[in-house]
């Protein structure tokens, strides 16, 4: 079991052990590698090999850790090439400043110290779609942060430890200083973008690889067009994220499937699946939908125990590509909100997540380390349970 040095997970998914090792953390109190699994042979492809964690010293057996390393024993990684192990698209590639940050803020978590590793930045309310389950709809007021804000927001998060900066909106793609946002997050931290694929064309997925964007968040809420389309309130969304899928792989961008899941699409988890081996992206990315925004009053949709149930198995037998469940993630850490996640609209109201529609402050009035050490007293940190799925 990972945590204890015993390798459990080798051979998981009939990988052979071998290939390269990685170097997760270093220190007198824990030492920590992932060794990269040969490959197999599977409907006449060869497979990515799974990843094998290995952990030694005092911290090693405390439950937290354990559970940290746990998450990627034996699972698929994301993307390999011969310089770096990218565990997810969610997390910084190994080696690099951006993961030993990551790594040092999850330690010091031990003793209590919360750092911001991820921050999302909702750029623009300007977007095409109207989404029945968008978290923040447009106010109608046009808000967007500009370019100079924005940048002074990176400057300060970086500053405060954050190693995700994730652009988000409205329709981020649609913000024309796009890439100087991008190319002002230096290798302290990696940036993501979230995108339903308006706007998200092959020229700005090249200008936005050469600024230095990590990975690009596709999201989709049904495998089926008519479906998608009639959720974002617009024909042709569909095919704009089939496009935008295709325009941030040939770019050389990692690609994650981003999927909102609610009762009505639970039927298809094997057709996302299928869909996102078919466009070969990298991951797969589950998330529980939230009653907050434009559902903030149906309270029937979130999953059920058994829908939870059916998740979990799905995940466990799943090939690739690699899925991440945010689902399964809370049942072992708990909410993130104000733990190590931090969301600002276009207002520039800090929330202590994106689900989460309550300010503690304002960045044009304060400091953003202020408000975060004031968000400590956020009552729901590391709750089993969504605070707005109660």
């Amino acid at each position: 079991m990972a945590g204890d040095g015993t390798g459990e997970g080798a051979g998981k998914g009939g990988a052979k052990p071998g290939g390269k090792s990685y170097s997760l953390y270093d220190s007198p109190l824990l030492r920590a590698r992932a060794r990269l699994q040969e490959g197999q042979a599977q409907e006449g492809q060869m497979q990515q090999g799974r990843v094998l964690v290995d952990a030694r010293g005092p911290l090693a057996h405390l439950p937290l850790v354990k559970s940290a390393l746990q998450m990627f024993d034996g699972q698929l990684p994301a993307h390999t090439d011969s310089e770096k192990l990218c565990l997810s698209t969610w997390i910084p590639p190994i080696p690099g400043r951006a993961f030993s940050r990551l790594a040092d803020s999850r330690l010091w978590a031990l003793s209590g110290r919360r750092t911001p590793d991820q921050v999302t930045i909702s750029i623009t309310e300007e977007c095409p779609n109207r989404c029945a389950h968008c978290a923040l709809p447009n106010s109608g007021n046009k808000l967007c942060l500009a370019p100079h804000i924005v940048k002074d927001i990176i400057c300060q998060i970086l500053d405060m430890g954050t190693t995700l900066v994730i652009f988000d909106g409205g329709e981020p793609a649609l913000y024309r200083e796009l890439p100087e946002l991008v190319a002002s997050v230096d290798d302290r931290a990696i940036s993501t973008l979230f995108t339903s694929g308006a706007g998200f064309t092959a020229l700005l997925a090249r200008r936005l690889k050469e600024a230095g964007l990590y990975a690009v968040n596709v999201s989709l809420d049904s495998p089926i067009e008519a479906e998608h389309d009639a959720m974002r309130g617009r024909d042709g969304v569909f095919s704009e994220a089939m496009q935008a899928m295709e325009n941030a792989l040939a770019a050389g961008l990692l690609v994650d499937l981003y999927v909102v899941l609610r009762r009505e699409n639970m039927p298809h988890l094997q057709g996302f699946h299928e869909l996102a081996r078919r466009m070969k992206v990298h991951e797969l990315t589950f998330f529980e939908v939230v009653c907050t925004g434009r559902w903030s009053e149906r309270q029937n949709i979130a999953l059920l125990p058994a829908d939870h149930a059916h998740l979990a198995d799905f995940v466990r037998n799943a090939g690739s590509p690699r899925i991440f469940s945010v689902p399964e993630a809370y049942k072992s850490f708990g909410c993130f909100a104000a733990t190590n996640w931090m969301h600002i609209t276009p207002a520039g109201e800090v929330y202590p997540c994106s689900c989460y529609p309550e300010s503690w402050g304002s960045i044009f009035e304060e400091p953003i380390k202020k408000i975060w050490r004031r968000m400590g007293a956020f009552p729901y940190k590391k709750s089993k349970v969504c605070p707005m799925r109660k």
